[in-house]
């Protein structure tokens, strides 16, 4: 049996892991792990060793709009600067 959850399972939670977030977006995992590396994907952390936990709503959403940003000719230092301020 897989360990996966279904996707009614992760559509449904509050939090989850990177590999949810690239089966519910469709992004690829080294582009969500560079965005949340780069501080433009918010996530939850325990201890330095544990597994991050992604916000499911607010990932979702940030990744929709980085993509509506790239989409728009935005270099990802403007994107960056645009989503988080700095």
């Amino acid at each position: 049996m897989s360990r996966q959850r279904s996707m009614e399972k992760i559509l449904a939670s509050e939090y989850v892991s990177i590999g949810e977030l690239v089966r519910i977006t469709g992004s690829r995992y080294s582009t969500l792990k560079f965005y949340t590396e780069e501080g433009m994907l918010p996530f939850e952390q325990e201890e330095e060793k544990m597994t991050r936990r992604f916000p499911r709503e607010k990932a979702i959403t940030r990744i929709n709009e980085i993509k509506e940003l790239k989409r728009q000719g935005l270099s990802i230092p403007e994107i960056k600067e645009k989503i988080t301020g700095k």
